[in-house]
């Protein structure tokens, strides 16, 4: 039970840290509201967000004698839990809580969650479609761009939540317990923030660590660490597989996704009915269905959503068809292994607009996988020479450098011929250049849009 006699800090002024600070005031707790930016502007900030007009913002670097004063820390995602002032904190006394540890205090109902480093946003928004099928209250929040504090209040013992989940936000869990969970895939990200590859994948599994022996984890049968992992769990696990048939659990043949349970075989949907495209999509779908599946969802309901679903913004998804040539945003694919799954997806030739902000990448299995499609690499940002020099040591030598994405579009278009295909698939984050992978998507989209035919 959360503790209304304790006094919270909440840390960031984004959208995380706005919604934990709002559900902590309409619960009557007392609350501060903090941000490391000693530049900005109070006034403008509760002039946008008049419920928190009655709460102190303390802004630069945060007294000592404010740390004392805090009991529980709410940090959002963003904010490394590493941070002099947060291990400061700690040793104080104070509690660090994420806003996905807040939210799950207040919230009420089922609550199904998924991680994993790639195949997320897919995956949740296919879900909550799924249970919207069947369940009359369903939210579908987290890392998706809704914050779960932003719902937890509104939430009922009937409500059904799907929700999104980090490696970031799983680094501040504490009682944090889905009834289903799931985790796509492991391969290095945010190697910057981990700092190890050991790290990041225990911030991954411990999506788990509170889950009881009745409760279920769907999991990759075809990732090593994820199968490890599967059969030392004490919680129910269902897999699923695009890589060989199973005997219990959905898996991927002949084009075709099956469900194995309890000795018998029923068909799920054939890939050329869905609406999405390449394997690692197919992987998404079954996950998704599997987690729907471990509630109660009958197939039935799960094949017509499946039927009906479209690509999520920004992952694959199909922008404009101009003088024959076809373009696709794939601004989500922050990291190589995301970018690789898109490239895999094209059936054209290919004109490949990449690079942005360093997260410590290798690049090299990213220009391994253009395998004959990739006609030329065209890039921006930070990681464009790094990005070259890995496809110049693995024999790509069609690379060009382009100053701003505007840029990059238009030397594709100047170059691609009728059948060809424009993918924006950056491989790194968009930082330095864009707020984020969304602002990057769309703007991508306008100037697309905006090309002269």
């Amino acid at each position: 039970m959360i503790d209304n006699k304790k006094r919270y800090l909440v840390a960031g002024t984004g959208k995380s840290g706005v919604a934990a600070a709002k559900l902590l005031v309409e619960k009557g707790f007392s609350v501060r509201l903090y941000d490391g930016n000693e530049a900005l502007d109070a006034a403008l900030f509760y002039e946008k967000h008049p419920e928190l007009k009655g709460i102190e913002i303390l802004l630069g670097t945060l007294p000592e004698e404010e740390m004392k004063q805090t009991d529980i820390l709410v940090l959002s995602p963003g904010i490394p839990t590493d941070l002099p002032m947060v291990l400061a904190m700690k040793q104080m006394g104070a509690t660090v809580w994420g806003e996905i540890e807040l939210a799950y205090a207040f919230a009420k109902g089922r609550l199904l969650a998924i991680t994993g480093t790639n195949g997320k946003t897919t995956t949740t928004a296919l879900l909550g479609e799924i249970l919207k099928e069947h369940y009359p209250d369903v939210r579908v929040v987290g890392n998706i761009g809704i914050p779960y504090t932003s719902v937890a209040a509104d939430t009922t013992d009937e409500t059904v939540t799907a929700a999104e989940i980090s490696s970031f936000q799983l680094e501040t869990i504490h009682t944090f317990a889905p009834e289903v969970t799931a985790i796509l895939n492991i391969t290095p990200d945010h190697l910057n923030r981990h700092h190890t590859m050991e790290q990041y994948i225990a911030a991954k599994e411990s999506i788990t660590k509170n889950q009881k022996p009745t409760d279920l984890c769907v999991l990759n049968y075809e990732d090593e660490v994820l199968r490890a992992f599967g059969e030392q769990l004490s919680t129910r696990v269902m897999w699923f597989s695009s890589g060989r048939e199973l005997t219990d659990g959905f898996y991927l043949k002949d084009h075709t996704i099956f469900l194995a349970r309890e000795g018998s075989v029923s068909e799920v949907v054939k890939t050329e009915e869905l609406k999405l495209l390449g394997k690692h999509n197919y992987e998404n779908v079954m996950a998704a269905a599997a987690m729907a599946y471990g509630i109660g969802v009958p197939l039935r309901s799960i094949r017509k959503v499946l039927l009906r679903f479209t690509a999520v913004e920004h992952r694959i998804e199909y922008v404009a068809e101009k003088r024959g040539v076809c373009f696709y945003n794939d601004s989500k694919a922050t990291n190589p292994d995301a970018a690789i799954q898109g490239i895999k997806a094209m059936e054209r030739k290919t004109y490949l607009i990449g690079g942005g902000c360093d997260k410590g990448s290798d690049y090299g299995t990213w220009i391994e996988a253009f395998d004959g499609k990739v006609k030329e690499l065209v890039l921006i940002g930070e990681t464009a020479e790094a990005i070259a020099k890995a496809a110049k040591a693995r024999g790509f030598s069609a690379v060009t450098f382009a100053n701003t994405l505007q840029e990059a579009v238009l030397a594709c278009y100047a170059h691609a011929e009728k059948g060809d295909a424009v993918l924006l698939s950056p491989a790194c984050a968009s930082f330095g250049m864009f707020l984020n992978y969304e602002e990057r998507g769309r703007i991508f989209k306008e100037i697309v849009q905006n090309l002269e035919e």
